[in-house]
């Protein structure tokens, strides 16, 4: 069993805690370097889709999981990534400043949409944002000089400075790289000052505005940021796909990403990776029992729906923490055996005064 004797505040904060983080995680990093030449082509064509709605998920997981702001229009932000690098790859711009403006655009309409939802809290957010996602969706569809309207659009893959991501495996490490990146963005802002004022919004806006914190700077701070993150991830999701149309960015792309985040385990950057490996592999995993299954069941049209809803159900109420909170447990329990208390995860109802009373 590993005990960590911390003796100073910058110790707190490393991004690794100890060698063993250093070690697992560079193993890690090279294991995923070397997929391309160790994984067949459809793996590693889903291994590329997890990278991209890893960074999606990044960014939703800052503003729902750690900010405490609801989001049901996330999609939009994605669709408004994947358009403007599908246009301005069109266009000729290279890969590197395409993706960098797909991202800044993305960012500032995150502020756009931030602001007006301010003062708004749970369900209403969401019917903002779910408004928000609906007027994007219609955009797509009406703008047909830009978007090609619900007929969709070619897009060009990644060239930048003479050079063409033809093949997968390009691709493939194309998206490690900004994964990583993203990864190390978010957790580095997370120990940062900033970060901090994000949970203390989360856990207590009042706490947190006594405290000197912000409450509109950080919400709209948090809102352009995830929403930067989506547009990165929907301009990587256009190339990936080759080619996009208005359907792919609606409500139940929103609906996956929220799930992604929820299964994986909210407030955990584990959690949105696997919340991303479990979004891709459920549908072949339901694919591969259909045969299994009567007729009746496994041709149903909306059997996909009833098996994400009773998933998303049964974590609620089993397994709030989600995957990684399910796996988090695991590891404690193999650390401490045999010396793990049964009830040490057991869920206790705490109050503050105010909410005995309502």
């Amino acid at each position: 069993m590993r005990f960590i004797f911390k003796t100073d505040y910058a110790q707190d904060i490393n991004l690794a805690k100890h060698g063993g983080h250093v070690f697992w995680y560079s193993a890690l990093v090279a294991l995923m370097v070397a997929a391309p030449f160790l994984l067949p082509e459809y793996l590693l064509a889903q291994a590329t889709f997890v990278l991209i709605y890893a960074i999606a998920g990044l960014g939703l997981m800052l503003l729902a999981g750690f900010t405490g702001q609801f989001s049901l229009g996330h999609a939009a932000f994605l669709g408004i990534g994947a358009y403007t690098q599908t246009y301005l790859t069109n266009q000729g711009v290279p890969f590197p400043v395409a993706i960098l403006l797909s991202m800044g655009l993305s960012a500032f309409l995150g502020i756009v949409i931030g602001l007006p939802a301010l003062r708004l809290k749970g369900i209403y957010l969401g019917m903002a944002t779910l408004s928000f996602g609906f007027i994007i969706e219609e955009v797509f569809a009406r703008w047909e000089s830009v978007t090609g309207g619900n007929a969709g659009i070619r897009v060009l893959k990644p060239a930048m400075f003479g050079w063409t991501a033809e093949s997968g495996q390009a691709f493939y490490w194309i998206c490690l790289s900004i994964t990583i990146l993203a990864t190390l963005g978010i957790l580095n802002l997370l120990r940062s000052p900033t970060g901090r004022a994000f949970v203390a919004i989360r856990d207590s806006e009042i706490s947190a505005q006594s405290m000197g914190i912000h409450l509109a700077y950080y919400k709209t701070l948090s809102f352009s940021i995830s929403a930067g993150l989506a547009g990165v991830s929907g301009a990587l999701y256009a190339h990936n796909l080759q080619f996009i149309s208005p359907d792919q960015f609606n409500l139940l792309q929103s609906i996956d990403l929220l799930l992604m985040i929820v299964i994986g385990g909210l407030g955990s950057v584990h959690g949105v990776f696997f919340g991303a490996i479990f979004l891709i592999m459920l549908p072949q995993g339901i694919s591969a029992v259909k045969e299994f299954l009567p007729e009746f069941i496994g041709q149903a049209a909306g059997l996909k729906s009833v098996i994400y809803g009773a998933v998303l159900i049964a974590f609620v109420l089993f397994e709030p923490m989600g995957l990684y909170g399910r796996w988090f447990k695991i590891r404690t329990y193999l650390q401490m055996f045999p010396f793990y208390r049964k009830g040490m995860f057991k869920r206790q109802k705490s109050f503050q005064k105010s909410d005995r009373l309502k």
